[in-house]
């Protein structure tokens, strides 16, 4: 059974300006675990995607809040929850698909396809009329093995 070392969770309204705060604080708590640059860029990239969505795609035209949780096991694996209590999505499945969007035409679609090549594991549970929480799982191999 994996121990959790560490935890953390902030909660914040769904701004734009929030999610560049998101991906710096949860990078700055992973790094406990000592990732490579690439690993760090994963975790950014990942959790901007989620945290991006709820935003974009959550709370469309209402402010809401979105709350992050992370929490670091002894095995070096970190779980980053992304949660709001938005519109919910309708069809999970559809909406994993690359290219699939709700949100107007500068956006891309791809933000589940983004956060499932940089993660080894992603789940999305969602209500509609009651929000969406993505779970996203990333071991850290980290820079302990590197020589100098």
């Amino acid at each position: 059974m994996l121990n959790v070392i560490n935890k953390m969770s902030i909660k914040m309204e769904s701004r734009s300006v929030n999610e560049g705060f998101a991906r710096q604080t949860v990078a700055a708590f992973i790094a406990q675990l000592d990732p490579t640059m690439e690993e760090l860029g994963d975790i950014k990239t990942i959790v901007s995607e989620a945290v991006t969505n709820a935003i974009v795609h959550g709370y469309r035209d209402h402010l809401g809040y979105i709350t992050v949780t992370v929490r670091l096991f002894d095995d070096r694996t970190a779980e980053i929850k992304v949660k709001d209590s938005g519109c919910g999505i309708p069809d999970i499945e559809q909406a994993r698909q690359p290219m699939f969007t709700t949100g107007d035409e500068e956006r891309s679609g791809m933000g589940f396809t983004i956060m499932e090549s940089f993660t080894d594991k992603l789940r999305v549970r969602s209500t509609v009329g009651k929000g969406t929480l993505v779970t996203l799982i990333k071991t850290i191999r980290g820079r302990q093995g590197d020589a100098p």
